[in-house]
């Protein structure tokens, strides 16, 4: 595949305006919380460093990040391939400073490839002596063979801001050298434009009250990578779906356990619900849900892959209660405090409840053993009574808020340590 990495020159007629800026992520993805928090960390940085800094921003999916990032003189787009090693290799050496920018940064729970990916460019950022800064970013389960890689590269980064204190004490355990400190994730600090009723407007039958459940198809993850493969379980080549008769099973009780809940809410509490898919990936799995129904009319699949993080974020700002297995979810409902409800699969929900307290009585494993009959618990509880979490979710809101404006601050360190600074 040929490499179309942005020439940041020619872009802005002959000569740079500004640092040259490259933010590594899982961008283009259609996911609502990659939105949000490049969104975020675009901000920070031209606040920083004016408006005239060269940022880029290189994806797998060129189509899919056009339709919420605005490319103009200064914001530039680097497709890269499916095999990236040499592209990120030439964007690191073309650019002054590099941010990895995924909240899932030191994780192999939905692929390695991802993970090798942020592994390299702090590896190229440390052999061409650019600095490198991990920006609010998560550590989670990793293989024996990932966790060596993470120890040994992820020493090299210059710094390295987690988005929870458990992710940071996580990284040390694992023998990263590198400078950590712990903050809060970029996403509350997003800005999102002007949609409040949004909910409403896009589905106005609704006005009895939303639940929203934001699903994930745990038996997807993780993607392998394979030379070939069915063409119903290709990712983005060479990355694919991995699938067994024991994934199916998941999958199918998954479906069942929620499309049940869904018809419970609807008949025994009068809601209408919505299955977010925070995830485009995530479509799939509410489509099979839903098809499982009883009561179909009442309910309505609301998707990345249609609106924006802004149009998300006020669609989960209107709900009566979240049921989520999507970090995101979480943290963007958080700002409107509705009540909510985790169904988790990986850390990240986990160190996020502790935080905001709502481990103990509002947590629940994805194989738990009573799982659905402790949720449907849960549920009638805090629809029964919406103001029992309130406390908590406000509480949780400020903290998380007030350490999340320290990414920019210590951004902001950063660059006056590294020398680097907006040119006038």
């Amino acid at each position: 595949m040929e490499n179309n990495t942005a020439n940041h020159d020619l872009k802005s007629g002959g000569k740079s305006t500004g640092p040259r800026v490259l933010l590594v992520g899982y961008n283009g993805a259609n996911n609502t919380g990659s939105e949000a928090r490049l969104l975020a960390i675009i901000e920070d940085i031209r606040s920083l460093l004016g408006p005239t800094v060269e940022i880029t921003v290189p994806t797998l999916n060129e189509e899919n990040l056009r339709r919420y990032l605005a490319e103009d003189e200064h914001l530039h787009i680097a497709p890269i391939p499916s095999i990236f090693f040499f592209a990120i290799d030439k964007l690191v050496k073309q650019h002054d400073l590099v941010l990895l920018v995924e909240g899932s940064c030191y994780m192999d729970t939905w692929t390695s490839a991802l993970l090798w990916a942020f592994l390299w460019a702090t590896n190229r950022a440390h052999h061409h002596n650019k600095p490198c800064l991990a920006y609010a970013v998560d550590a989670g389960e990793l293989s024996s063979l990932n966790r060596w890689l993470v120890k040994r590269e992820a020493s090299k980064t210059d710094l390295i801001i987690t988005r929870t204190r458990h992710a940071m004490e996580k990284l040390q355990k694992t023998g990263v050298t590198a400078p950590i400190t712990s903050t809060a994730d970029c996403a509350y600090t997003f800005k999102e434009e002007e949609d409040h009723d949004f909910l409403n407007r896009i589905w106005p039958e609704s006005s009895n009250g939303v639940v929203g459940l934001a699903v994930v198809d745990f038996s997807l993850w993780p993607v392998v990578i394979r030379p070939w493969g069915r063409k119903k379980d290709l990712y983005k080549w060479p990355y694919y779906f991995s699938r067994s008769t024991e994934r199916k099973n998941t999958r199918e009780k998954l479906i069942e356990g929620w499309a049940r809940t869904a018809d419970e809410i609807i008949k025994k509490h009068g809601k209408s619900v919505a299955l977010i898919c925070m995830e485009e990936l995530d479509h799939p799995l509410a489509e099979d849900i839903l098809g499982k129904m009883k009561n179909k009319d009442q309910c309505r699949i609301i998707s990345s892959g249609q609106y924006n993080a802004s149009q998300m974020t006020g669609m989960l700002s209107d709900l009566d209660l979240l049921v989520t297995s999507r970090y995101h979810a979480a943290v963007l409902s958080l700002r409107a405090g509705v009540p909510q409800i985790a169904v988790a699969h990986d850390p990240r929900l986990t160190s996020l409840y502790q935080d905001l307290k709502l481990y103990q009585d509002y947590f629940i494993c994805h194989d738990a053993p009573n799982l659905w009959e402790d949720l449907r618990r849960t549920i009638d509880l805090l629809l029964a009574n919406g103001d029992l979490e309130k406390d908590m979710l406000k509480e949780g809101l400020q903290e998380q808020v007030t350490l999340s404006q320290k990414n920019r601050i210590l951004l902001g360190e950063f660059l006056k340590e590294k020398n680097i600074s907006s040119l006038k």
